[in-house]
């Protein structure tokens, strides 16, 4: 499944990421729990390079909780502290207040103890429509960040003041230049973090289909009762639309409506709680690392 990845306006917003770098204390990364190594810009370890690094696996409450929480294992053996975030869980945002402040706070009483009543800049970042602006918004407590459930809202850096000695940086979400691995390009499809009117979302929905087969077949099966395992990718997408009545005249499956469906309800997290990426996978693309 071929997918057109790099839009013309990354490389403007990598520069604008490199030149605010000077300004930057502590960076957040935040990724989609369901696919915390896919929505990994491989990028931003060259990029970040001595920074103090935290990791927010966002939308934890889609992702499998055993799988999020060997994620976060994974990154602290990395030397990234990280957590799991779900925007509307008041605790969930109480420990992502209190991790961030642990990461600035030396950076606070460093410049105080000279005397310097010093802004602590904090820059968040990731890929298209994982959570950067949303994120900002609840540490801020109010809607300061331009959102959307589109991917690519976000049009340029914003300054959201969150204390008396705190900034977030909210960015553009950005991509690396060639997505090479076949299985994390279609996790990124799956999640939403491509737009999908630059794909085929009948093919897409139906390779969905096949590894949540794999994945969560009891499930998948509970949710959809014309599914069996076994069935070839383009049967499950008949079987959806056969479970839902979703027919045109004549008796055949409507297959766009049936993969809308599908991934809508995938994406909502109505199948089940489900984390694509597997902890150890080592990916294929950007710096192969």
């Amino acid at each position: 499944m071929l997918i057109q990845w790099y839009p013309g306006h990354m490389a403007k917003a990598r520069r604008m990421l490199v030149e605010n770098l000077k300004l930057i204390h502590v960076v957040v990364e935040i990724v989609d729990a369901r696919a915390p190594i896919a929505t990994r810009n491989p990028d931003f370890d060259d990029l970040f390079t001595g920074k103090k690094r935290i990791a927010l696996l966002n939308k934890s409450d889609l992702a499998d909780p055993a799988a999020t929480k060997a994620f976060i294992r994974a990154f602290k053996e990395q030397g990234v502290k990280a957590m799991e975030f779900v925007a509307t869980n008041s605790a969930k945002k109480a420990a992502a207040v209190e991790l961030l402040q642990g990461a600035v706070q030396e950076e606070v009483d460093r410049l105080l103890q000279k005397g310097v009543r010093k802004t602590v800049r904090v820059m968040v970042v990731g890929i298209p429509n994982v959570g950067k602006s949303t994120f900002i918004n609840r540490i801020a407590g109010v809607n300061r960040a331009q959102v959307g459930d589109k991917p690519g809202v976000t049009k340029g850096k914003q300054w959201v003041k969150v204390g008396p000695y705190l900034e977030l940086m909210d960015t553009p979400g950005l991509l690396w230049p060639k997505l090479e691995d076949e299985l994390l390009a279609r996790h990124l499809a799956f999640i939403g973090s491509i737009k999908d009117d630059i794909m085929d979302v009948e093919q897409l929905a139906a390779l969905l289909l096949q590894e949540l087969m794999a994945l969560c077949p009891d499930a998948l099966t509970a949710r959809y009762k014309k599914l069996e395992a076994g069935m070839e990718p383009h049967a499950l997408l008949e079987g959806v639309c056969q479970s839902r009545g979703f027919l045109l005249s004549g008796g055949l499956p409507d297959t766009e409506r049936g993969a809308r469906i599908a991934l809508d309800e995938f994406r909502a997290g109505k199948i089940a709680r489900i984390t694509l990426d597997k902890p150890g996978y080592e990916r294929q693309d950007g710096d192969g690392k």
